[in-house]
């Protein structure tokens, strides 16, 4: 990869750059050429990672700066909580299926047709679920709006991967997995103030113009990364087949289930929290917005934590271990809470154990991640596509089984959480068999994979 001379930048030179090759230019040309292709470059990269930040960032915005307004849905489409939930899942549903459709399209068609249809298609679905009359229409528009939302992950990942490589793109991956990470954190509070000026319906307003603002500058700004030579015809059929080479790897799919389950214990939370802490807990709108972005804020620094301290210093499966640990025993602490074994308890013993099971998540989501990919050095894409699948799933599974209750205790809430972090907890142990050394590589797609340490 070119580097400027004892400069320090973000990447590489984007390979769809209009530079040519040119003839040795004089010494003082050849410095001016050097500093312009520096400033380019930088501008270039800040560029790029301002738009694909927030590509990652949508989808969160999506979920969470709706999340205030479900007690208020519930109320204005005269719909039990439990229906209501169920455009969450719908949403996270669609994200989760989109990924398999629009990866293999981006591969076949380059990242630019599919992202720019993709969010033509978010923006119309959002519209018209700032409308929706009854709570069907807007399950269905949710469903869609997902699936549009999804073309904006995929490629997001796949644009960093035709730009960057090595180091570069570790570092790069960073920065939008922190931005991903702080979107939740601002979203319940955009959320929550929106509710103060208009009702639930402004909440899809605001996400229509944010969608159409990013969907100009992805137009404007954001050019083809992927040459002619490089994509491929091999579809969705073949997509498929590769992961189903990589789900008969025991270990990878260990990884893949536990991640999965810890997602679905982190969406319990995201989709009967605002029934929690408001309903039966009294918080206005405004407070549980602050609870949400405290709650987001520790699932950020933990994770840093984890990348910049511990990765190096401690295996990560024992950081994985000791997060999916800590998340059974804050979930276990909160089934205590919630069905009265302490008497009645109050709203800050209640954050105080979803905040710890929130920030341990920083230690669990990204460290089953980064070891299942390491199984696939060959077929990271189709491997990335399927934890990111899987987890959606799982998650659009676990949202409607917390308000089966209904809305006046958050003990399903608790019973989901605990069930998943304990089933995560297993398939770590005896999928992963994190005290076994040296297991067998995969083989065909994944056959270059490392022994896991």
């Amino acid at each position: 990869m070119p580097e400027s001379g004892g400069q320090d930048t973000q990447g590489p030179i984007p390979t769809t750059a209009d530079a040519e090759p040119v003839e040795a230019p004089e010494p003082p040309k050849a410095v001016a050429a050097a500093t312009a292709a520096t400033a380019a470059l930088r501008r270039t990269s800040l560029l790029v990672t301002l738009v694909l930040g927030g590509l990652t960032a949508l989808p969160p915005l999506s979920m969470d700066m709706y999340l205030p307004a479900l007690p208020e849905v519930t109320d204005a489409l005269r719909s039990p909580a439990a229906t209501v939930q169920l455009t969450l899942t719908a949403c996270l549903a669609g994200m989760a299926l989109g990924q398999l459709v629009v990866g293999p399209m981006s591969d076949k068609w380059g990242r630019r047709r599919p992202l720019l249809i993709g969010m033509v298609v978010y923006v119309l679905a959002t519209a018209v679920c700032a409308f929706a009359p009854n709570v069907e229409l807007l399950i269905s528009f949710r469903l869609l709006q997902g699936l549009a939302g999804a073309a904006g992950i995929v490629i997001a990942r796949a644009v960093v991967r035709d730009l960057y490589d090595g180091v570069e793109m570790a570092r790069f991956f960073s920065t939008l997995m922190l931005i991903s990470g702080v979107a939740p954190v601002v979203a319940p509070l955009i959320g929550g103030q929106v509710l103060r000026l208009t009702d639930w319906r402004g909440v899809f307003v605001v996400l229509t113009v944010i969608g159409v603002l990013l969907t100009a500058v992805v137009f404007k700004w954001l050019h083809e990364t992927l040459p002619v030579e490089r994509r491929h015809s091999g579809g969705v059929g073949e997509a498929l087949r590769t992961m189903g080479g990589l789900l008969k790897d025991r270990v990878f799919t260990g990884y893949m289930l536990a991640g999965g389950l810890a997602f679905a214990a982190l969406f319990a939370y995201i989709s009967a929290s605002p029934f929690v802490v408001q309903e039966i807990y009294g918080a206005s709108p405004q407070t549980f917005s602050l609870l949400f972005g405290l709650n987001s804020v520790g699932l950020v620094v933990v994770g840093q934590i984890n990348g910049k301290l511990l990765i190096g210093r401690v295996s990560l499966d024992k950081a994985l271990g000791f997060g999916l640990a800590v998340i059974t025993l804050a979930a276990t602490a909160l089934l205590l809470m919630t069905s009265g074994v302490f008497g009645e308890v109050g709203l800050a013993p209640i954050a105080a154990g979803l905040f710890v099971l929130m920030s341990a998540m920083g230690l669990a989501m990204p460290n089953t991640n980064a070891q299942a990919l390491m199984r696939t050095p060959n077929a990271a894409g189709s491997a990335s596509a399927l934890l990111g699948t899987s987890s959606f799933l799982v998650g659009a599974v676990a949202s409607p089984l917390v308000g089966i209750a209904g809305e006046a205790t958050a003990v399903p809430m608790a019973v989901v959480q605990l069930a998943s972090a304990v089933a995560a907890l297993l398939c770590f142990l005896l999928l992963c068999r994190p005290w076994q050394r040296g297991q067998q590589p995969l083989t065909g797609t994944a056959g270059d994979a490392a022994p896991q340490k």
